[in-house]
């Protein structure tokens, strides 16, 4: 099976690369709509910017900008995963049809977020590693073995969400690039991928124009990011992961097709 393209659509106004891009219902259906013609096949769709250093927002402002959008995005045919923390978000939009569950938290942030999962065995759910608020995840960047502890730490989590009644089978695994990471951390769980993948479950990979990118190639502005991003695609198709989570949508379609293409004799 081909490595999924999983299209990031953030309906905020400071998200790290496209924030305000599309924050108008009419400009994230556009956006979707557009997504959906180049092949995406799941579109990540959230209304909290996770970005280092970002303020949380509250419950309702968050329903305000998703809602509309799943509406009118779940529709078109796509599947749909809604990338949010919250349960009540997550359970209004399990009612709109959405097929996954993108929980950066991993479940830490809202305690009903596992037995929510368990009632819908439809689901998968993303559970990535997490360490804290954007606010402050960054003081939390301490590992002796970024590897060893990331891995230590999702399995307590998974351990944590079957005891709760989610079935192991709904469960995709996420490094958390990013999150509680420096550049180098980043780089290691990437180039380990194997030790991660001995906990047996589906990974996703969000890298997609993030600072440790900017950090190698000197890039400031995101979108100068991309071709670094096109490049660890490559490297995740040829490792099999499931799915990456990108801006873009045919650049990665095309670099895997490639990757896959190549594996073939």
């Amino acid at each position: 099976m081909r490595t999924l393209v999983m299209g990031i659509l953030n309906v905020t106004p400071d998200s790290f690369a496209d924030g305000g891009k599309h924050f108008t219902t009419e400009s994230a259906v556009s956006r979707a709509k557009a997504m959906i013609e180049e092949g995406v096949d799941i579109i990540d769709i959230g209304g909290e910017s996770t970005k280092p250093g970002s303020e949380r927002i509250t419950e309702a402002e968050e329903e305000e900008r998703v809602l509309l959008v799943l509406e009118q995005v779940i529709p078109l045919g796509t599947e749909v995963s809604i990338d949010t923390t919250r349960s009540s978000i997550a359970a209004n939009a399990i009612k709109l049809g959405v097929k996954y569950v993108n929980d950066v938290s991993g479940g830490l942030a809202d305690k009903e977020m596992y037995p929510l999962i368990a009632k819908h065995p439809q689901l998968q759910y993303v559970m990535m590693h997490w360490r804290g608020h954007s606010k402050t995840m960054q003081e939390l960047a301490t590992y002796k073995d970024v590897v060893k502890e990331v891995k230590e730490e999702l399995e307590e989590r998974i351990n944590y969400a079957i005891e709760a009644g989610v079935d192991p089978d709904q469960i995709i695994i996420d490094p958390g690039i990013g999150f509680s990471k420096t550049a180098e951390h980043n780089w290691e769980l990437l180039k380990n991928l194997d030790r991660l993948s001995l906990l047996g479950y589906p990974i996703l990979i969000g890298a997609s124009r993030k600072r440790f990118l900017g950090e190698l190639t000197g890039s400031t502005d995101p979108d100068e990011r991309e071709a670094a991003t096109l490049a660890i695609t490559a490297a995740m198709a040829k490792q099999g992961v499931w799915a990456v989570r990108t801006h873009s949508v045919k650049p990665h379609r095309d670099v895997i097709a490639t990757i896959n293409a190549l594996g073939k004799r």
